[in-house]
């Protein structure tokens, strides 16, 4: 499979990008089943600005009928946290895999990394239960822990003042990742098994 150009895993036909990149986060959103809680932890803990709140009786871009409080909480970069509080929503169901529960997360950057572990000691000092510090392979340093709504978070700073301009080191990656799950699937091995294989080799010639 094709996947050294931008456009290389888009179907057929498919019209190429006309310049059109988010400039910058606005807000991601999650639930929260008590948004007093939340509130203290965004202002107090994490040091945000409570930013605006919206309330009403039905959700305006679908028409649903569910009551709900959102409150955005603002980052020093103007990019804001939200949620909503909705009584009477039952709780989440459980993940069918703890990959769900390890992935899936919102990573925000601090200075630098005597900035992390300052994080990290007022954290703790406020019984927020961490993991870390990681160092992801030079790349960044981080720390995890979870919101009162049990949303997973990173303190996060880079090591590398250009991790997120490796593009072509990215595609390179893709087309080993998607190379070793297409012969894995054609040779009818298990896929999983042979990505660890892969990645063991990757490993040795770099260590």
């Amino acid at each position: 499979m094709q996947t050294n150009a931008p456009g290389s895993l888009s179907p057929a036909g498919a019209k190429p990008n006309p310049g059109l990149t988010p400039r910058m986060l606005n807000h991601a959103a999650w639930v929260t089943p008590d948004v007093v809680a939340t509130t203290d932890f965004y202002t107090r803990i994490m040091g945000m600005e409570l930013a605006s709140t919206v309330f009403d009786d039905h959700v305006p871009s679908t028409g649903d009928k569910i009551p709900y409080f959102h409150i955005f909480f603002r980052m020093g970069d103007g990019s804001t946290l939200a949620f909503f509080e909705a009584p009477g929503v039952p709780a989440p169901a459980k993940s069918t895999h703890p990959a769900y529960d390890i992935f899936n997360h919102i990573a925000l950057q601090a200075k630098d990394r005597d900035e992390v572990m300052r994080w990290h000691e007022w954290l703790l000092a406020n019984g927020v239960e961490v993991i870390g510090p990681t160092d992801h392979k030079g790349m960044i340093l981080s720390i995890y822990f979870h919101d009162p709504a049990g949303i997973r978070l990173e303190i996060t700073t880079p090591l590398d003042k250009d991790w997120n301009r490796h593009t072509d080191k990215g595609y390179a990656d893709l087309k080993l990742w998607l190379d070793c799950k297409d012969r894995a699937t054609a040779e009818g091995k298990d896929v999983p098994t042979e990505l660890i294989r892969m990645i063991k080799d990757v490993r040795k010639r770099y260590d």
